[in-house]
């Protein structure tokens, strides 16, 4: 049988600024990239947000493909994958002009690709890659095949790993026995009944006509442990998932924790109110979100200085840190240590960008709005995690700001899918918001 005939994938900028290392990621076919693409990457180079980090790591990628022929037949990118180019365009094809007239970079790209297209032995067979929505219809229009980049997608974000099952007619005499010291019980008979449910770290609500428990698989899936409600610094958990989380935020054990749950279901207040309670075991407490501004307009648009443009950003941080804090009278120690670790900068607010560089030994670090976060990045922060260290990341897979990331795309999606089952993570997935009876209707209704 004939082998297919390998085909070509024209990258814009997004793709690249999305997954530096997204060459790597096409098998036997071919990658075109248009040198107006290189030229706008050159100016995300200077800076310290993730995508100006992605432009410079590419660009020593691209790099260090060296030789003339990236600009002819391309240059191979190893055994068993294609090759990359780059190639010229001199203003826009005639098809593209007519239709749209104004020279952009976006229509550079598509001018490559139609070139590319109607070309000898490529014709029909190469395809524009961009997560911009508008580029790839305009694409389409024209007869051009474009692609969303789907190497790091979730296929089912419906059927993501929830961290929790529920176990109905549950044996009454195991529920007994996790009422009563140890609080656990071997987990080989349980297993028999929940089969493909059973994860490390996972939780569960055994339930029966007469009682109700909640627990947890162990790591290494020996045994069920019964897990209790715990006050966290002041903060109570108000239902099952919250005390599932508390269990998980706490347990020096598990060293990668992530939320996911809707505005109002606590995942921020939890996982502060936490790292507060076992702060004596760490040597500093981050917390960091990433700053997407909301229009896809870069802060610089707004006024100020840049503690004065970021403020806005972080302010819901400090609003849950002070709502820990008057769980307390001013006069109390729990009070005042918090404003003590401020103060020593054992406590430390800041966007994810600033972040960047530190060391994360025996930190508690907390990641919040990570569904604003690419999976390469999502792999950047985790690789970085030092001795002792427990990285928690909570945010919304259905409320995304980043113009190119959705519920399949973003990093926090990316993460719960690949590290389910591992012995090291814990994930958990709040379904009832706390905030009041107003808020949780209207999150539902609007």
């Amino acid at each position: 049988m004939k082998k297919p005939s390998p085909k070509n994938f024209v990258l814009d900028t997004n793709v690249i600024l999305h997954d530096p290392t997204c060459i790597n990621h096409f098998q036997e076919n071919n990658i075109i990239i248009p040198l107006v693409v290189i030229e706008e990457l050159d100016h995300f180079k200077r800076g310290n947000q993730v995508i100006n980090l992605n432009a410079r790591e590419f660009a020593r990628t691209l790099d260090s493909i060296t030789g003339n022929e990236i600009f002819n037949g391309g240059v191979s990118l190893g055994k068993g994958k294609g090759k990359v180019r780059i190639v010229i365009t001199r203003g826009l094809a005639q098809e593209i002009h007519d239709v749209f007239r104004e020279d952009n970079v976006d229509h550079r790209v598509l001018s490559a690709a139609l070139e590319a297209n109607k070309s000898g032995k490529e014709k029909g067979r190469t395809i524009l890659v961009t997560k911009d929505v508008n580029l790839r219809m305009k694409a389409k229009a024209l007869g051009i095949p474009a692609e969303d980049y789907t190497t790091d997608w979730v296929t089912n974000v419906e059927e993501l790993y929830s961290g929790k099952t529920i176990i109905e007619d549950f044996d009454d005499d195991v529920l007994q026995r996790l009422y009563q010291p140890p609080f656990e019980v071997p987990a080989k008979q349980i297993l028999k009944k929940i089969k493909n449910e059973a994860v490390p770290n996972k939780y569960f609500i055994m339930r029966n006509s007469s009682r109700s428990i909640l627990s947890c698989l162990d790591q290494e899936m020996e045994k069920f442990k019964r897990i209790d409600k715990q006050v966290a610094y002041g903060i109570k958990p108000r239902n099952a998932e919250q005390t599932f989380a508390v269990d998980a935020l706490i347990n020096s054990d598990i060293p990668l924790v992530s939320m996911t749950g809707k505005a109002g279901t606590g995942k921020t207040l939890l996982a502060l109110a936490c790292a507060l309670q076992v702060r004596k075991n760490y040597r500093q407490i981050y917390i960091a979100r990433p700053v997407v501004p909301l229009s896809n307009k870069d802060i610089g648009y707004l006024p100020g200085d840049v503690e004065s443009k970021l403020a806005p950003y972080m302010q819901p941080l400090w609003d849950n840190l002070k709502v820990i804090q008057d769980q307390f009278p001013e006069t109390d120690k729990s009070y005042q240590l918090i404003n003590a670790l401020i103060k020593d900068e054992k406590l430390v607010i800041e966007p994810l960008s600033y972040i960047r560089g530190r060391s994360l030994q025996r930190i508690y670090f907390i990641v919040d709005e990570a569904q604003n976060l690419t999976p390469h990045e999502i792999k950047t922060i985790i690789t970085r995690a030092g001795e002792g260290a427990k990285i928690v990341l909570t945010g919304d897979i259905y409320q995304i700001d980043h113009p190119y990331l959705d519920a399949q795309s973003n990093g926090l999606s990316y993460l719960i899918e690949h590290f389910k089952g591992q012995k090291l993570y814990a994930h958990v997935n709040l379904e009832k918001g706390e905030r009041s009876e107003l808020a949780e209707l209207a999150s539902n209704l609007l």
